[in-house]
């Protein structure tokens, strides 16, 4: 490590030579310590990106002497100089950000039925295993609940997803999805990983989600997560309760939107009766 981090530095220096730059952003990350590092010791503005809830051990070192903090969420205070800190939140993909599709048009898409609660699974490009384990042992209960699947398995768990899906006419399973808008817009509750740019997505669309968090090393996912959970914007489920945990509640949220749902329904109809 010592080596490396000597000949990054080394590295960094030719570049900057090279390309003699005015200000640097860096988002996290161990390659980006040498190259903010390196410009903080010439007096060169240095601007931070933090992404997640959690923020990494190269961004709150950098901190101290960069020009300003970005980050993606409230209460970072704990990390940086409250100062330098500018809630910006994270970029989102334009398709999504901004779209015309109508929700008849995106359950068509994936061959689905209108008039039906339907669940989004997503678990990143390749899957998440406790996720789809999660689903295939409770299949059966999307259907007895009347209840319709987007299922991304990733590419490690699509051939045993399709063994659980013959012949169900309420699921549709891929190993990717392209088009995220037609998913999200088609989606009544959503099942997730709760990394950066999930969060970010889940928080433009506005969908109901319960977070199954990957554990890694600081622990950013739970984090990011947590930070939804306290604003009553979302649940979460740990990795190793989700097993038992998961299908039971996308099937109790469900059944609590349909309550709410009705519930409109004939406060709706109070109202107009009251008019009359």
């Amino acid at each position: 490590m010592p080596y490396k981090l000597l000949k990054s530095f080394l590295q960094v220096r030719q570049v900057f030579k090279a390309f003699n730059p005015d200000a640097v952003i860096g988002v996290g990350g161990y390659s980006s310590f040498p190259v903010l590092r390196f410009a903080q010791s010439r007096g060169i503005m240095t601007f931070i990106h933090e992404s997640n809830s959690f923020a990494g051990k190269a961004n709150i070192f950098l901190a101290k002497r960069a020009t300003k903090i970005f980050v993606a969420t409230d209460g970072m205070e704990k990390f940086f100089p409250a100062s330098k800190i500018m809630v910006t939140g994270n970029p989102v993909r334009q398709s999504i950000a901004s779209h015309s599709i109508s929700k008849e048009v995106a359950l068509a898409h994936f061959g689905l039925s209108a008039g039906k609660k339907t669940v989004l699974s997503i678990g990143g490009s390749l899957g998440a295993k406790s996720i789809n384990e999660a689903i295939s042992k409770h299949i059966d209960l999307f259907e007895t609940n009347n209840l319709q699947l987007i299922w991304q398995t990733g590419k490690p768990f699509y051939d045993e997803a399709i063994k659980h899906c013959k012949e169900k006419q309420n699921i549709y399973v891929n190993d990717f999805i392209t088009q995220m808008e037609y998913a999200y817009t088609a989606a009544d509750i959503v099942i997730s990983r709760s990394g950066a740019m999930a969060i970010a997505e889940l928080c433009l669309v506005k969908k109901p989600v319960i977070f199954v968090p990957f554990c890694l090393q600081e622990d950013h996912q739970t984090a990011n997560a947590q930070n939804l959970v306290n604003k009553n914007a979302a649940m979460m489920i740990s990795n190793n309760q989700a097993l038992d945990k998961l299908v039971p509640a996308v099937i109790s949220l469900s059944k609590m939107m349909h309550y709410r749902q009705t519930w409109k329904i004939i406060s709706a109809g109070w109202e107009k009766q009251m008019l009359i």
